[in-house]
């Protein structure tokens, strides 16, 4: 019976020692599972970190960036206003230049004129008798005068039609004034001095006695 008491104590204490065993292996295991999930949830905190760090470098990227593209199309806005300004002062070089070519010689026109004008006053002193001394000498003169014209003429100088016609003060200039019957006012009688166009420019209105 004391052998029985005597094993049965042993049977139970090797059972609290088995037990004791088994309960240490499975805080073991428990430890080493939570030591591995730790672990894992430090290497994902690294890889967030990382991937943080990742961003913010992408950010500061793109936040360089911005500002290099930005300047870039700066340069491309001022680039085209300028070859825009470029364009615009040729054009208006080249019309200034051929607005200088065009009329380079109306100075020295103008200052002809009065030339042409004495010789139609000389002119007009001619009579209907071609045989006086008075009419050959003045053919010399209606020679040069035609002459004179012609020249003109090449040069792109006409003369205003205003005879007639209704008072224009771009073409005209009112020198005197009359009121004559059968004629509306406002209509040119008489040129007193004939007026040019040089091109398209009038370069000396005629001046007229115009009707009331």
């Amino acid at each position: 019976m004391e052998k029985e008491v005597k094993r049965e104590g042993k049977d139970v204490e090797h059972g609290k020692i088995h037990e004791e065993k088994h309960h240490d292996h499975l805080k073991d295991k428990h430890h080493k599972h939570h030591d591995d999930h730790c672990k894992c949830h430090e290497h994902h905190d690294k890889d967030c970190k990382c991937h943080e760090d990742e961003c913010k470098c992408h950010d500061k990227h793109e936040h360089h960036e911005l500002p290099h593209e930005k300047r870039i199309k700066e340069l491309e806005d001022e680039l085209l206003r300028s070859k825009a300004e470029f364009i615009n002062y040729r054009k208006r070089l080249e019309e200034e230049q051929s607005r200088l070519l065009k009329f380079c010689n109306e100075d020295l026109i103008k200052e002809t004129l009065p030339i042409l004008d004495n010789f139609e006053r000389a002119i007009s002193m001619d009579d209907t008798n071609l045989d006086d001394e008075v009419s050959k000498f003045l053919s010399g003169f209606k020679m040069i005068y035609c002459n004179f014209v012609n020249i003109l003429k090449n040069y792109g100088v006409v003369e205003i039609d205003g005879n007639n016609k209704p008072f224009d003060p771009v073409y005209h200039e009112a020198i005197m004034t009359e009121k004559r019957e059968g004629v509306e006012p406002g209509m040119v009688l008489d040129v007193l001095q004939k007026g040019y166009i040089l091109k398209g420019k009038v370069i000396r209105p005629a001046m007229v006695k115009v009707s009331e």
